[in-house]
């Protein structure tokens, strides 16, 4: 017999970019996610002892942070934006590695010339947060300007002399005529859990964990 809806462990996860393989994860690790797949409008699908509610990556850390869910599944771009989220990283589960660079227009060399001249550069990206610490770790100022959409377009346009963002294969890059100049840092999917919920269902968590663990692997 099944617990309870209210009694099983509640897992957040991504939709957008990292949907499928998440649900590829869960079923390499024996959960059954055929429910998740198919055309249903729900957010939140019982499966056999873990309720699973479906939410954008970026609200995953609000989301667990406020124990709204147990444990979830984000990537670490999102973490590392939310730094100040009380969370547990328990995983790094290996997928949608992608990196963050600092990136600007080929040939183009306002970014240095901002720095030189201006003492300052201008950076559009979806990350203010990583943006300001990578900037200020390297001794350098920033104006930084938030964008929600498609931020290659921000040095095309004169919005900012480059932009931080993440990247895959670089095509995106490559087809605005924009290059990488520095590499930020590695992001790929992990699994976090909240701090009570870690310690009040450690048995349940760990048990997860592992079975994600070895999933991984394959």
């Amino acid at each position: 017999m099944s617990a309870p809806a209210a009694d099983k462990l509640k897992v957040a996860v991504p939709r957008g970019a990292l949907f499928g393989e998440t649900l590829d994860l869960l079923d390499a690790a024996g959960i059954d996610t055929a429910a998740l797949r198919g055309d249903s409008r729900s957010l939140i699908f019982d499966l056999d002892g873990l309720t699973v509610v479906t939410v954008r990556p970026s609200d995953v850390p609000t989301y667990v942070e406020a124990g709204a869910a147990d444990v979830g599944i984000t990537g670490k771009d999102v973490l590392l934006e939310q730094s100040d989220r009380v969370l547990y990283e328990l995983l790094d589960l290996g997928y949608g590695r992608c990196r963050m660079v600092l990136a600007g227009r080929k040939g183009d060399s306002r970014l240095g010339e901002s720095q030189r001249r201006l003492g300052m550069a201008r950076i559009a990206t979806k990350y203010p947060r990583v943006t300001e610490r990578h900037f200020e770790s390297t001794g350098r100022q920033v104006e930084v300007i938030e964008v929600k959409g498609s931020v290659e377009l921000a040095p095309l346009v004169g919005l900012g002399d480059g932009i931080v963002d993440l990247v895959a294969t670089g095509r995106t890059l490559e087809e605005n005529g924009l290059e990488v100049r520095e590499e930020i840092v590695e992001c790929s999917a992990r699994f976090v859990a909240n701090r009570v919920a870690h310690k009040l269902r450690a048995a349940e968590i760990d048990a997860l964990t592992a079975r994600l663990r070895e999933a991984s692997r394959r």
